[in-house]
């Protein structure tokens, strides 16, 4: 009877760690040093889905898993003299950036925020049904 309302709420918990996720990427878009104060950029990280069960007998989704993003970072501008700059390799002298997307992270934004509005619209229209059918009941 409550499966409608399980699938809303599994939606609104993914929806939400999506919506956390890239609002942790848009906060570190600019992080170049990692907490020991050595040049490693943040890597964005990809939110996975996957459904909420296994076996098929419980509806919904979940959170399967949090993905670093491995792509790798463009290249920044050139300023050897920068303390962030690569000391050696194919890119020596060029500023370190991360790999976070401003765009694509902003838009994933707006899709998870949209996808929880529209989970609680669902389980707003379950829980009439619910007491409409109650009411018809009595």
């Amino acid at each position: 009877m409550y499966g409608s309302l399980d699938i809303s709420t599994s939606g609104m918990i993914a929806q939400r760690t999506r919506l956390d996720v890239a609002s942790a990427n848009l906060a570190n878009a600019d992080t170049l040093l990692d907490s020991s104060g050595r040049l490693n950029p943040w890597q964005a990280r990809r939110v996975m889905f996957a459904p909420a069960s296994r076996d098929g007998s419980a509806l919904g989704v979940r959170v399967a898993k949090i993905e670093v993003d491995r792509s790798p970072s463009p290249p920044g501008e050139f300023d050897p003299g920068n303390p962030h700059a690569f000391k050696d390799g194919p890119l020596a002298g060029y500023v370190a950036r991360t790999n976070v997307d401003s765009v694509r992270e902003n838009v994933n934004a707006l899709e998870a925020v949209r996808a929880y509005e529209a989970n609680v619209m669902a389980a707003e229209a379950s829980k009439a049904i619910f007491a409409a059918s109650l009411r018809l009941i009595a």
